[in-house]
């Protein structure tokens, strides 16, 4: 299976933060590909300089490290990623969270998230 990860269960892996068991699980199975969207890191590079995210100084080494040591791959946002985005329900407003979607649909992807207005739209999910 081929995981994309939602931003902040990104951040909760690389903090031990609160993750499902079926969520753990699926992460650490070499049977599946864990990917981590150019857009997430975009949105966490956006809050930490706006001050909603408060990270160590270091925090791009780190997570450089982590993504290394654990296998995930990087996505980059495609042209066709954004097509994707128009033809969404309109069910919440995050731009981040509807280019992760689109993502996961364009790539056949499951999306790894705790997030409930993500699990309203037409995209698997693993929580």
């Amino acid at each position: 299976m081929k995981l994309l990860l939602d931003t902040h269960v990104f951040l909760w892996i690389v903090g031990d933060g609160p993750l499902s068991q079926r969520a753990r699980r699926s992460f650490l199975d070499r049977e599946n590909e864990v990917y981590l969207s150019a857009a997430s890191y975009w949105e966490i590079s956006i809050k930490v300089s706006i001050g909603r995210l408060s990270l160590t100084d270091d925090w791009m080494e780190i997570f450089d490290r982590e993504i290394a040591v654990n296998g995930i791959k990087w996505l980059p946002i495609k042209k066709e990623h954004c097509w994707g985005i128009v033809n969404l329900p309109m069910i919440h407003r995050d731009p981040f969270d509807r280019l992760l979607i689109a993502q996961a649909l364009f790539e056949q992807m499951t999306l790894l998230t705790a997030d409930d207005s993500i699990q309203q739209y037409n995209v698997p999910i693993v929580w």
